[in-house]
């Protein structure tokens, strides 16, 4: 009967044991306070309540027509999505306002017959950022995004999915640059 009890407890103990580690972990993850904000954004919302984003007029000489309004209305989007700022027309706290400078196609690679294999089309925007609450964070720069599509098909048949990619590629290294602080 002695021996019987005694293996009871030993596995009691074993399976007690076994749980131990889960134990521990799971009051850590109670006991811890872990603060990330998953837009990226580290706004002081204090100080910093409104943001002024300006329509970006179309400066190339080369234009696609509807990526004018693709890039203004994801740029806005962006902003509307990962912040509580609200956006006004005049005096905000951020101000946003630039041109798109460049939209150009260019050949990437050659095949080895001597021909174009792949094109590459880019879109560059230059980007004047004002912080009305901390002017040490003004800047005027180039963002620059592309994409490449193969030479076989033509540039009508891709160009609006390019350049819904690129400007979203914009527009997401905008938002980075100004309010990430990355």
């Amino acid at each position: 009967m002695k021996a019987l009890n005694t293996s009871v407890k030993y596995s009691v103990r074993k399976k007690g044991f076994s749980f131990l580690p889960l134990y521990l972990f799971t009051l850590l993850l109670i006991s811890c306070s872990v603060s990330y904000k998953f837009n990226g954004a580290s706004i002081d919302y204090t100080k910093t309540k409104t943001i002024q984003i300006s329509d970006f007029p179309i400066r190339s000489s080369y234009v696609w027509g509807p990526m004018g309004p693709m890039f203004n209305n994801q740029l806005k989007d962006e902003f509307a999505n990962h912040t509580r700022l609200e956006q006004v027309r005049r005096d905000g706290d951020l101000k946003i306002e630039g041109e798109i400078t460049q939209y150009q196609q260019r050949n990437k690679s050659v095949s080895a017959e001597g021909y174009s294999a792949q094109t590459e089309l880019s879109m560059t925007v230059n980007v004047r950022f004002t912080n009305n609450t901390n002017h040490k964070e003004d800047f005027e720069r180039q963002f620059t995004a592309s994409a490449t599509y193969e030479t076989t098909r033509s540039l009508n048949s891709v160009q609006e999915e390019l350049v819904t990619q690129m400007v979203k590629d914009l527009c997401e290294q905008i938002f980075n640059a100004t309010v990430a602080n990355w």
